[in-house]
């Protein structure tokens, strides 16, 4: 049945920014020196005649969502942005009117063929993986849903029950949420402050001794800086995967690093989580790995709260990489290789025990994973893409409106504060850590919960 509330598209446009990285970030053998960001602008009418734009924004993590052996980074990222604006120009022709995760579904089935046209345009030698196609998809999903709760002068996050939606989950997902809908899954109010993760990547300085030359541009530039600056309790370590030695001495030394800067503080309680990137060999190396770790240092293995994608992101490719084991121990978590539900049910069967969400695989997509993952009592995290600026907020965002997520990844603030230029100044708690803690009460506001 329609409603007044349902939405079609009126009119969109996109922009790009580019910034470059204050230090280098080093992840799965790779390292990333700047960032592209894709905005997309949506604007959109209810059938009762009410319009507003939304806006949406992410970074284009190339070297991540297409880690190619084949074609250059410049390629890539040249590829996907040019996905991301024709994708945003195409939904100009969309004339479905209904709520936007119908909306949004429609548009996720044109992304392989206009992926496809691109790359034949450009000429280039491999096709677009899916991963990457949603990342370039993002902007404008984010926009579509933040328009919608504009029109409505709500959050979006509270536009998801049957009062809003016609379909229930099973026309997105299986028939076990029959009768249930994302309200269920998601919470009415923000929470009010959630603890920052933040990343030491492979190539971040732990000590003084660690710096060739100092950046000397305000920031702090060692982990024991950080902790000291912003009471840090949560902190995600970039591992290479391919050396294990190299790996559980990483972990010690960052052990000993925030052991000595906590004490300073008087803090007793933090945690780590560990992010192979997808270079391990197999589940025997994530094994040796937890086993040297709680040899050397029992705390800090205490202190490991989850691994994430630990192997190979093609998981039919490879299903001897089986994590029931790990999964014993700590729980194991997808993240490149979440593309989908089918996805999300392969890595269950392989032993995967939680689920990184994160808004650059689209706002409508991550959410409903969200609630698969919570409807199998998966734990559950919202990571970002080095998100800055608006994009940050939005990951934020959705972090503060899901039940069981703990912490807020962002570490935009680290490598790329330039980006973060005047959201600083309106969202102060958002950017400004304190006790290791961000005040996500702010994102309370209509659409994606802020102001742009």
């Amino acid at each position: 049945m329609a409603k007044t509330t349902d939405i079609r598209i009126v009119e969109t446009n996109w922009t790009t920014e580019t910034y470059a990285y204050r230090a280098p970030m080093k992840f799965g053998g790779r390292v990333v020196t700047d960032v592209t960001v894709l905005n997309a602008a949506v604007e959109v009418e209810t059938r009762d005649g009410r319009r507003a734009k939304g806006q949406g924004s992410m970074t284009m993590g190339n070297v991540w969502g297409w880690p190619s052996g084949v074609l250059s980074a410049d390629e890539t990222l040249e590829a996907m942005v040019a996905l991301g604006c024709r994708l945003v120009e195409a939904a100009r022709d969309c004339t479905y009117v209904g709520h936007p995760l119908e909306i949004t579904e429609i548009l996720a089935c044109s992304y392989q063929s206009e992926a496809d046209n691109v790359i034949a345009k450009l000429e280039l030698a491999e096709a677009m993986p899916v991963l990457a196609q949603l990342v370039a998809a993002s902007p404008l999903s984010g926009a579509i849903f933040d328009a919608y709760g504009r029109a409505l002068g709500q959050s979006a996050f509270n536009l998801m029950g049957p009062d809003f939606c016609e379909p229930d989950l099973s026309a997105f997902l299986t028939e076990d949420f029959a009768g249930q809908w994302l309200d269920r899954y998601t919470l009415r109010t923000p929470k009010p402050t959630m603890p920052l993760y933040h990343l030491v990547g492979a190539l971040d300085p732990l000590t003084e001794g660690d710096i060739p030359e100092r950046l000397d541009d305000g920031l702090p530039e060692t982990l024991g800086e950080w902790i000291t600056r912003d009471g840090l309790t949560n902190m995600k370590i970039k591992l290479n995967g391919d050396n294990v030695a190299w790996d559980v001495d990483r972990v010690l030394a960052i052990e000993q690093v925030a052991c000595e800067a906590q004490a300073a503080r008087g803090c007793q309680t933090w945690c780590y989580s560990a992010d192979f990137n997808e270079r391990c060999e197999n589940v025997d190396y994530v094994l040796e790995f937890l086993d040297r770790v709680k040899e050397g240092s029992p705390e800090a293995f205490d202190r490991l709260q989850y691994i994430e994608q630990p192997t190979a992101r093609d998981l039919r490719a490879n299903p001897e990489n089986r994590m029931h084991r790990a999964a014993k121990i700590k729980p194991v978590v997808i993240d490149e290789s979440l593309v989908d539900l089918e996805s999300l049910e392969l890595s269950r069967e392989l032993g995967y025990s939680g689920v990184a969400l994160k808004a650059c695989k689209g706002h409508g997509e991550a959410l409903l994973m969200g609630a698969v993952a919570q409807h199998y009592d998966m734990f559950l995290c919202v990571q970002d893409l080095t998100c800055v600026g608006a994009s940050f907020l939005h990951s934020a965002s959705m972090s503060a409106r899901i039940p069981t997520v703990a912490a807020i990844e962002g570490n935009g603030r680290q490598y790329c504060p330039i980006a973060n230029a005047g959201w600083e100044d309106r969202y102060p708690t958002m950017f400004k850590t304190t006790d290791g803690q961000l005040g996500t009460s702010v994102l309370d506001g209509v659409g994606l919960g802020f102001d742009w």
